[in-house]
């Protein structure tokens, strides 16, 4: 991979961007734009569309299905994507070498969120189970954990699309509707992660910065308050966070976080102005590893690199200043950060993510109906 930088104009606004983390699929990456997701393959030349998924409403969340094979890698390559539209419905989109594209729809009306869905996983670990579990979570305050290939069939009412692909209810042996596990929590869900190392447990985040890591295998209590109380294994609050979102001023921040491929133990959150690292292996009371300021005027998305883990990139919530991402290094948190001003305003940065192909660090970026893929230092 060489060190040009890409540029795509989409032609609509540009909602999500979520590069694939498998080995697989490094060069791999998902687009979610106002009615459809494209996918798309990153060459030392070109951004390369190898599918179009018309979803028919504006995605809000994506995540790539571990199963997922670029066809840089094999001649049997396979795309898999869990999406979700703001509808509230959840799509899991497919494409094989063998076949075209294929929309199946699950998750919407009374059998799913009744709220923005706004993160999106494939549950963690190495086994099986890290292709049929998907975790959502919305402002409704819920983490559903969805079962993909379920033993029961319990009717929801959501048709699989016909425009893409063929009708899963007029196969010979249709497609059961995923069953959901559900899990409330106190205030709406921002995000949702993952770790290879563990099937067992999400790292979930709520709207006031806090962060929850969860074991959904744990048996609920029968108490409503009881079902995510006894299902939180750590909490995890930063004290200027938890003030600040008491405040009015801090209404319109939201917290962000994102667990470290590399090692389980440490997490990343973006909280208005401030991030805050913790080590799970050395909590001391819940304190912060380190905190620091991103943006006074509130950051948005955290991001680790893929395959410098040391680097972490935080990206503005307004277009005060444009579209501008900060990257810090973790082992130098209380230094300046690298500025990358992608776009000047009133462009601002609606989602990034690392790519997971190895040399030079590469990010995707997407700022209304564009999307830039560049190196680390090219701006």
């Amino acid at each position: 991979m060489d060190a040009s930088v890409f540029r795509l104009n989409h032609g609509s606004d540009v909602y999500v961007v979520r590069s694939c983390c498998n080995e697989d699929g490094a060069d791999l990456l998902a687009l979610g734009g106002e009615h459809s997701v494209e996918v798309y393959q990153i060459t030392s030349t070109a951004l390369k569309r190898l599918a179009t998924f018309h979803v028919g409403n504006r995605i809000t969340a994506l995540a790539w299905s571990p199963r997922s094979v670029s066809p840089s890698r094999s001649d049997e390559w396979v795309f898999e994507i869990a999406a979700a539209s703001v509808d509230f419905g959840l799509h899991l989109l497919t494409k094989t070498s063998s076949s075209s594209e294929h929309i199946f729809a699950f998750g919407g009306g009374l059998s799913g969120h009744h709220g923005k869905v706004n993160d999106i996983c494939f549950c963690g670990g190495r086994n099986e189970d890290n292709v049929r579990y998907v975790a959502t979570v919305s402002d409704d305050k819920m983490l559903m954990v969805w079962d993909l290939n379920p033993t029961l069939d319990i009717p929801s009412g959501v048709p699989s699309p016909v425009r893409s692909g063929e009708d899963d209810s007029l196969s010979p042996n249709p497609r059961l509707q995923p069953t959901a596990y559900a899990i409330a929590f106190p205030h709406a869900l921002t995000t949702v992660n993952s770790h290879p190392s563990s099937s067992k447990e999400f790292l979930v985040s709520d709207c006031q910065g806090t962060v929850f890591l969860t074991d959904w295998r744990t048996d609920p209590e029968q108490t409503e308050q009881g079902s995510w109380r006894h299902s939180v294994v750590v909490e995890l609050i930063e004290p200027r966070a938890f003030s600040d979102s008491l405040t009015a001023v801090a209404s319109q921040w939201s917290g962000f976080a994102a667990w470290r491929r590399d090692n389980a133990d440490i997490v990343g959150v973006s909280c208005g102005p401030r991030f805050s690292i913790w080590n799970l292996s050395k909590l001391r009371g819940g304190k912060p590893l380190h905190t620091g300021t991103s943006f006074p005027e509130g950051g948005h998305s955290f991001r680790w690199c893929s395959t410098n883990p040391d680097y972490f990139a935080i990206s503005a919530h307004s277009n005060m200043r444009g579209a501008v991402i900060h990257v810090h290094n973790v082992g130098y948190v209380q230094a300046q950060p690298s500025v990358i001003n992608v776009a000047p305003r009133p462009h601002w940065i609606r989602d990034f993510d690392f790519m997971a192909l190895c040399g030079q660090p590469l990010l995707a970026v997407a700022f209304g109906h564009q999307v830039a893929v560049f190196p680390l230092g090219d701006e």
